[in-house]
């Protein structure tokens, strides 16, 4: 726990940014596709909040603070790199359905979602993890990424069409059959 905190209202409000790191690690690699740079920007945006908690004027609203914070170290990191993040290798996602066939199809299916996800364009993909995966409201999506309430709702909309058309797509494709 943060030590240097003045008052006891600051000390909890810390202890609650440090419980959100699994959160946040999430939604960072669900826009990167890259745990390592996941954990980076989920460790950056904790050291920012940690470090402005001062400048949060309402609790209830640390969860979309934190976002905020995170979009902005997303936002930072792609103006260095300067470079398409499309082109990173997934990560396959651990599956415990018994049986070999149950893993191969439920790690084929994380496959495809995560390959579809990633073909979003960048908006459409914040919108769509943060509503979808974390369960934001809109207007906590609209404030943690400093865009209108309407522009949250359009890029979802069109997200999620997107999303049914690369997944119908996908499934459409004809798969290779294990033979016994």
């Amino acid at each position: 726990m943060v030590k240097w905190l003045q008052t006891r209202a600051q000390r909890e409000l810390a202890g609650k940014i440090e419980a959100s790191r699994e959160r946040l690690y999430r939604i960072a690699f669900a826009w990167s596709h890259d745990a390592a740079l996941a954990d980076d920007l989920a460790q950056e945006a904790l050291a920012r909040g940690l470090a402005r908690i001062g400048q949060l004027r309402e609790a209830e609203r640390l969860s979309s603070w934190l976002f905020s914070i995170l979009h902005r170290c997303w936002i930072d990191h792609l103006r260095g790199r300067r470079d398409d993040l499309d082109e990173e290798a997934l990560a396959e996602l651990p599956c415990e359905l018994p049986g070999p066939d149950g893993q191969a199809e439920a790690q084929e299916t994380a496959r495809r979602v995560r390959a579809a996800i990633e073909a979003l364009p960048l908006g459409q993909r914040q919108v769509l993890t943060l509503v979808d995966l974390e369960q934001f409201t809109y207007a906590e999506v609209a404030e943690a990424l400093a865009i209108p309430i309407g522009t949250v709702m359009s890029r979802l909309c069109r997200a999620r069409e997107a999303l049914r058309g690369l997944l119908e797509a996908a499934a459409a494709q004809p798969r290779l059959r294990s033979v016994k």
